[in-house]
C-alpha cells in the first residue's frame, strides 16, 4: 500500500442510501442538582448540530473528498430543514424526500464535562410504503454513481433494500451495506457487508475462537448471499473475511475517546478508497488507519486525506511519500476544519529555499493554532518581487517540500498581478483565526490584516532567526560554485 491512492480521491463517486437523522447537542457546565428532582442542572452556553446516520456517512466521504449523494427521509418540519442546511454545507448533493406524516429522526443530547446527560430521541419508524420512494428515487439517479452505500439504522428508510440492491446490482455497481438486522440474508447481493462483533453474534457468527469465527462468517456470508464480510472488533481491530480469504488488521489506537460514529466512518473510509482504485485489502487497511483516528476524537468526527496521509506515513515508517492537498481543495478542507472548531492560522511567503530559518518560523505559527495554511506566491510573483532569475525552484516544488513539513497542513498559491503580488484576497477568501508575518512589520501594515481584525481574528509578528535568508543561501552557493 503506498499514498499514491491518495490522490485519486475525487475518482470515488458514491451514492449513500439509509437512514438520515439530525443529531443535535446542547453543551454547557453542571454546578448544582436540581431542586425539583436528583438531576443535574446544567446550564447551556452552546447548541450544535450535526447531521447524523447515514449522513454522517456522507459527510465522510465528502471530508474525504470522493463525490457523494444522499438518499434518505425527513419529516416536514425544523429539523428536516436544518439537516438540508447542513448537508448543502457539507457539500453534499442530498435529495432526501419528505413524508410529511412522520418526523425528521433526531437524537438530541445535553453534554456537561464532556460527558453526556441525557439523550432524547425524536423519531417514528417510516413504513415500507415510505421506503419504496426512496427505491423510485435510486431508479432515477443510479447511473450517476459507480458505488452504492446503504447504511441501515433500523429505522425504514431500507425496508425496500431488497429490491434496492437488486436495483444496484442490475445496474453493475459495487453495493456495500452497514447492517442492523440480524438476519443478513436481508441484504442478499452486497458486496462488502460491515457488521460490528455485536451484530455478528446477533446474526449467528459464533467469535468464542478465531477458527470458530472465521467458520461461522464464511457460513453466514454463504447463507446470506454476500460476497465478503468486514467483521469490525473494537480492540481487535478488523477482519475482511471471503469464501476463500481472510485478512486480520490490528487495531490502531492506543487510547479511545469516543467510538460515537466509528463505524461511520469504517464504511465511508472502505467505499472511498475503493472509488480510488485501491485493492480490497488496502481499502480496509486505510479504513482501519482512519478508525484509529475517529476514536480519538470526541464526538461523531470525519477524517481528512492529510489525517490519514499521516498515519499511514507512521505506519509504514516513514517511506519518504505524502499527501499533498490539491489547491483547489484546499478552501474546501479549511471549511471542513473550521465546522469542525478548528482554529486556523495563515501565514504567507516565497518559501524558493527552504532554511532553518522558514522551519522553525512555520512550527511557531503552528503553535498558535489547530491548522496552519501557507499562501505561497506564485512562480510569475516571485520573479516580479526578487528578478527574473527567481525563483530557484518552481511552485509545485516548492509546495511539495512545504507540505512534507509536519507543521504545514495546506499549501495554496496566491500571486496574480492584479492581486500586487499581495495575499490580501487569498485571505479574505479564507478568514483565518489568526494571521502571522515574519519581520518587523506593524499591523497596520501587513495585507490583511484589516480583514482578519474586522471578523474578530488577531494578526501576530514574528521574528525571523538571525543570519537566516534565502538570498544568503543563494549568495552563498554561487560564491561556493565560483
Amino acid at each position: 500500500m503506498n499514498l499514491s491512492a491518495l490522490q485519486n480521491l475525487h475518482s470515488a463517486n458514491v451514492l449513500v442510501v439509509g437512514d438520515v437523522m439530525l443529531d443535535r447537542y446542547w453543551h454547557g457546565d453542571t454546578g448544582r442538582i436540581s431542586p425539583e428532582a436528583p438531576v443535574p442542572v446544567v446550564k447551556v452556553s452552546s447548541l450544535e448540530d450535526k447531521a447524523g446516520g447515514a449522513a454522517n456517512v456522507a459527510k465522510n466521504i465528502a471530508h474525504l473528498d470522493g463525490k457523494v449523494g444522499l438518499l434518505g427521509l425527513i419529516g416536514k418540519d425544523d429539523n428536516g430543514e436544518k439537516l438540508v442546511n447542513i448537508l448543502q454545507a457539507e457539500s453534499i448533493d442530498s435529495q432526501l424526500v419528505t413524508v410529511d406524516s412522520l418526523p425528521t429522526i433526531a437524537k438530541m443530547r445535553v453534554i456537561s464535562r464532556h460527558q453526556q446527560v441525557v439523550r432524547l430521541d425524536l423519531e417514528e419508524p417510516f413504513e415500507k410504503e415510505h421506503s419504496r420512494l426512496l427505491t423510485k428515487q435510486l431508479e432515477a439517479v443510479i447511473d450517476n454513481y459507480d458505488f452504492i452505500l446503504f447504511s441501515d439504522y433500523n429505522k425504514g428508510a431500507l425496508a425496500d433494500i431488497q429490491a434496492m440492491i437488486k436495483i444496484a446490482k442490475e445496474a453493475g455497481k459495487t453495493v456495500l451495506v452497514d447492517p442492523k438486522m440480524s438476519d443478513l440474508s436481508f441484504y442478499k447481493g452486497a458486496d462488502f457487508i460491515t457488521p460490528n462483533l455485536n451484530e455478528f453474534k446477533l446474526a449467528g457468527g459464533n467469535a468464542t475462537t478465531e477458527e470458530a469465527l472465521t467458520d461461522s462468517a464464511r457460513k453466514l456470508i454463504l447463507e446470506s448471499g454476500v460476497k465478503a464480510m468486514l467483521l469490525t472488533r473494537s480492540e481487535q481491530g478488523m477482519s475482511l473475511i471471503t469464501e476463500t480469504e481472510k485478512y486480520d488488521f490490528p487495531a490502531q489506537v492506543l487510547e479511545v475517546s469516543d467510538v460515537t460514529g466509528a463505524g461511520d466512518t469504517v464504511i465511508a473510509t472502505l467505499t472511498t478508497m475503493l472509488g480510488a482504485g485501491m485493492s480490497a485489502k488496502d481499502a480496509v487497511e486505510m479504513a482501519n488507519l482512519a478508525a484509529g483516528i475517529v476514536v480519538g476524537k470526541l464526538g461523531a468526527a470525519t477524517v481528512s486525506p492529510e489525517e490519514l496521509s499521516a498515519k499511514l506515513g507512521q505506519y509504514l515508517r516513514a517511506t519518504g511519500e505524502h499527501y499533498q492537498t490539491p489547491f483547489e481543495d484546499v478552501l474546501q478542507h479549511i471549511e471542513f476544519a473550521k465546522q469542525n472548531g478548528e482554529k486556523i492560522v495563515f501565514t504567507n511567503g516565497c518559501f524558493d529555499i527552504l532554511h532553518a530559518g522558514h522551519v522553525r518560523y512555520l512550527a511557531q505559527a503552528k503553535a498558535m493554532g489547530d491548522r496552519l495554511v501557507v499562501g505561497l506566491n506564485n512562480d510569475d510573483s516571485i520573479a516580479r518581487l526578487k528578478g527574473e532569475d527567481r525563483p530557484i525552484n518552481p511552485l509545485n516544488e516548492r509546495a511539495m517540500v512545504l507540505s512534507a513539513l509536519a507543521s504545514v497542513d495546506w499549501v495554496i498559491p496566491f500571486g496574480k498581478v492584479e492581486e500586487n503580488d499581495t495575499p490580501a484576497n487569498l485571505i479574505a477568501s479564507i478568514s483565518p483565526d489568526i494571521l502571522v508575518k515574519g519581520g518587523d512589520y506593524k499591523v497596520e501594515e501587513i495585507a490583511g490584516a484589516d480583514h482578519v481584525l474586522s471578523h474578530g481574528g488577531q494578526v501576530e509578528v514574528l521574528s525571523f532567526l538571525d543570519g537566516c535568508s534565502t538570498s544568503n543561501v543563494i549568495k552563498k552557493a554561487r560564491l561556493t560554485k565560483s
